[in-house]
């Protein structure tokens, strides 16, 4: 195929020219492949027209239907070839990535219908791929048996010290359905491996994909934690003579865009981790060392200790959270200061020691920056309203989360600042028709907009129903109700939990309940969550118990007949948004958590109707709609146009 689908006239501006082809793709074209094409789909692709030539920021709200990713897909291809540069299309997860590359997905559509070679690549997140260290040492538990089946299923090169001829990519979370999350987290990357000293990192899954999808000439699809890592990671990559996570590139498209924010906190975090620290450190006892240096490292051996200690003291669970609360005080602070003033201690001598030559220049280096992360995060304490810090796991496993408040500034500064095409598409990016609360999540202070909603009939394709409780909407009363809907439909259902302790709970009491009509329940984090979405849709009368597939699922047809809203998705009372409340402190219920229900909601009901043919149900199980006038009017209001809210006591809903 040649550079451009199109006659390409260089004394002509190249985006009026491409937006002439996309519109004969979607006048002519399409509807000769056989495509239904919406006037919808025409309207925002002659908005991204002007994003494209501009170079700027658009928030591009297209309802459920309106094939808003053919739209984006086509522009960012075609800008890519034109700038020689690829396009990069951010997911708000891995699931989506799945689902946009799978064999009949969007980007294979186009290549097919189109006759276009379109060159689509993955940047899977580091923490999808399988750390050759790590299953080492799982190889040599108690349980190495389990692990040695795995490693023998390595591709030869992988097992070989000789020079590579010939490699591909491995390792990628896909590859290993079988194993759940638990599973996975003792055999994935984590931000913990220090891959700088790694021994078998050019034979790395991670390393290898990293190379392959950097040669990618049209797109490269990753995830908004991907590409906020390369974001954070950009400068200091750079500075130590490596390459930036990603190439340069053309455009990018946020698809799922108000879900950038989140991905950008995470980013932005350090973390801490005692086991880490003493790893690390002890390396250099290793060496010719003076003494005073090998005291300082073990007096701060035994700071970190207490350090965490006493984090684990002043920390408290959150519901609904896998974050702990940390309560600073003075004891605390005291703690902090004294680690802090060790590192100093032991920074000052390793400038002495470099100097004498006794210490590995690498491991030297590696230590260093260690130090110096801990120092810049520890930092961070003094000026408690600068930070929001967690502390996730027990004992050992414990670690410190720190996380710097400046989200905006740093996304001001490295995403809107490019001069570029940004695209933020997603049906959901403005709230009571404004599109201020996104904006200002993102510290967006320029950029176009537009909405279009969805084609489909929902007032005669979709029923929304929330039973009254007799006994207060009790755990067990809402599983009595939710067994009897999902006998009503058969199936047939994706339940929608807005926390893994619920769902956890959900799986743990629904033991060997007998539901007519209904096959096997799948539940995220039992196995890959691609192949369990694949599962699920293949089995029709299958149900799929999730906490991460508000945004995103793409099931038409009956095997996703009736959503299921555990309870209304308001944001959890972890640090992360009891900073963001504090921000909004004069009415942080309708600035933050209101707002946050909304959206997700909005996102979670539309999983139901993907095709004009789709009919079904969404159900809400909530205490809240009942308790709080405010919320269940608010709720109304996001429905589709034509839907009402249908409410009666919970067994008015069994038939029918």
């Amino acid at each position: 195929m040649e550079r451009y689908p199109f006659a390409y006239d260089p004394s002509q501006p190249f985006v009026g020219q491409l937006s002439d082809w996309v519109s004969d793709v979607f006048y002519d074209l399409l509807p000769e492949a056989g495509f239904e094409v919406r006037d919808e789909q025409i309207y925002m692709a002659f908005q991204l027209e002007r994003a494209y030539a501009e170079k700027k920021t658009i928030l591009a709200e297209a309802g459920v239907g309106t094939g808003k990713t053919l739209v984006y897909l086509l522009y960012a291809a075609g800008y890519a070839r034109y700038t020689r540069k690829p396009a990069v299309i951010a997911c708000a997860d891995e699931s989506l990535i799945e689902q946009l590359v799978k064999p009949e997905g969007d980007v294979a559509k186009l290549a097919r219908h189109l006759g276009l070679r379109i060159d689509a690549r993955l940047g899977k997140s580091m923490d999808q791929y399988l750390c050759l260290n790590k299953l080492d040492k799982a190889r040599t538990g108690p349980d190495g048996l389990a692990w040695q089946e795995l490693y023998e299923e390595l591709p030869d090169f992988v097992h070989s010290y000789e020079t590579l001829q010939a490699f591909h990519p491995y390792g990628d979370r896909k590859h290993y359905p079988g194993l759940n999350d638990e599973q996975w987290s003792r055999v994935n990357w984590d931000s913990f491996q220090d891959c700088f000293a790694c021994e078998q990192r050019h034979r790395c899954g991670q390393t290898l994909s990293r190379d392959h999808y950097r040669k990618s000439a049209d797109l490269i699809i990753c995830s908004h934690d991907f590409y906020m890592e390369h974001v954070w990671t950009y400068e200091a990559r750079k500075r130590e003579g490596q390459l930036p996570l990603l190439p340069e590139h053309s455009s990018v498209v946020f698809d799922e865009g108000h879900l950038l924010e989140t991905a950008a906190q995470k980013a932005l975090t350090y973390k801490l981790k005692h086991a880490v620290f003493e790893e690390l450190v002890t390396r250099l006892l290793q060496g010719e060392i003076r003494e005073k240096l090998a005291v300082l490292i073990d007096e701060a051996i035994l700071q970190s200790e207490v350090l965490f200690e006493a984090l684990a003291g002043h920390s408290e669970k959150v519901h609904g959270s896998d974050r702990k609360k940390i309560r600073q005080d003075d004891s605390l602070l005291r703690e902090v200061s004294r680690f802090r003033s060790l590192l100093t201690e032991i920074e000052e001598e390793l400038v002495f020691e470099s100097e004498l030559y006794t210490l590995n220049d690498y491991q030297l280096r590696i230590v260093e920056e260690h130090i110096e992360m801990i120092q810049k995060a520890l930092g961070l304490f003094r000026h408690s309203d600068r930070l929001i810090c967690w502390l996730d796991g027990e004992g050992e496993g414990a670690t410190l989360t720190i996380m710097p408040k400046a989200v905006k500034e740093v996304l001001r500064e490295h995403v809107f600042s490019q001069a570029m095409p940004l695209v933020f598409s997603s049906a959901t990016l403005s709230v009571g028709g404004s599109f201020r609360y996104v904006a200002d999540s993102l510290g967006m202070e320029a950029f176009l907009s537009f909405s279009t909603p969805s084609p489909y009939r929902y007032a005669e394709q979709m029923e929304v129903i929330a039973p009254r409780w007799q006994s207060g909407g009790s755990f067990e009363e809402k599983k009595e109700t939710a067994l009897r809907l999902l006998a009503r439909t058969g199936g047939r259902a994706l339940i929608l939990f807005p926390a893994k302790e619920e769902l956890a709970r959900f799986k743990a009491e629904l033991g060997s309940y007998p539901l007519a009509g209904a096959g096997t329940f799948y539940y995220e984090g039992d196995g890959e969550i691609s192949h369990l979405i694949s599962s699920f849709q293949r089995e029709e009368t299958s149900v799929l118990c999730a906490v991460s597939l508000w945004e995103g699922l793409d099931i038409p047809g009956p095997s996703l007949s009736h959503v299921m809203i555990w309870e209304l998705p308001f944001p959890p009372q972890d640090p992360v948004y009891e900073a963001k409340r504090r921000q909004a402190s004069a009415a942080p219920f309708e600035e933050v958590d209101l707002p946050y229900m909304l959206l997700r909601l909005r996102q979670g009901i539309g999983r139901l109707i993907r095709t004009g043919t789709d009919h079904g149900l969404v159900s809400l199980l909530s205490k809240t709609l009942w308790e709080k006038d405010e919320v269940r009017r608010s709720v109304e209001h996001i429905l589709p146009e034509g839907v009402g809210l249908k409410a009666g006591e919970n067994q008015d809903f069994v038939c029918g």
